[in-house]
């Protein structure tokens, strides 16, 4: 399986980081040893001295698909959570100051956490769900999928078109604002609507 990531698809956190807005959706991939163990916690890597968080809604694809029309994505994945797809910034900031790829920066081993799903069908719609972080209890992170500049069908849609999606192929679907640092003894807990989808432990 890999893990498929979107980048900049909201336009606060696109600010908070003075990147520029793309014309398109921003794709890189993560391995699938980037998925943090369940159970396990969080260890800052020793290559990076600002691990940040951005928690994302995430999919799941159910069956294999390319060239997928956006009508016809919703029937590509049938459970949705949350997870957070951990970023070494300033590996990130210098690997796109000499313009080289980003994946030591966010492929990393357990880079990716994913959350317990749900069944989409629990939701009245997709395109208005919201979502949190919380760090030590307070809320650190909070978004909303309305304000995706590119919504999940979408996003698979374009996906598809140069990656044939696989049973078990994770989507994450970009991160609002508010992305900060990480230090040991953090505890960080995903909300989707009020459910708490996982719990992590830095250290």
């Amino acid at each position: 399986m890999k893990i498929i990531c979107i980048g900049r698809n909201y336009v606060n956190h696109i600010e908070e980081l003075q990147n520029e807005r793309p014309s398109e959706p921003v794709i890189f991939i993560k391995p699938d040893s980037a998925i943090l163990l369940k159970q396990h916690p969080f260890v800052i890597p020793e290559f990076s001295q600002d691990i940040q968080h951005e928690i994302e809604i995430i999919v799941r694809i159910n069956k294999v698909g390319k060239y997928i029309d956006a009508k016809f994505a919703h029937k590509y994945y049938d459970e949705i959570s949350i997870g957070i797809d951990f970023t070494a910034r300033d590996l990130q900031t210098h690997l796109k100051s000499k313009g080289l790829p980003w994946e030591k920066a966010k492929a990393f081993d357990g880079s990716a956490v994913i959350g317990e799903f749900l069944p989409k069908s629990q939701f009245n719609s997709l395109e208005n769900i919201t979502f949190e972080l919380r760090n030590n209890d307070k809320t650190v992170q909070k978004g909303n999928s309305s304000y995706m500049l590119w919504k999940i069908d979408e996003l698979i849609s374009y996906v598809s078109q140069y990656f044939t999606l696989k049973i078990g192929d994770i989507l994450f679907t970009g991160t609002p604002e508010g992305v900060a640092a990480v230090k040991p003894d953090d505890v960080l807990e995903g909300f989707l609507e009020g459910n708490k989808l996982f719990s992590i432990k830095i250290k």
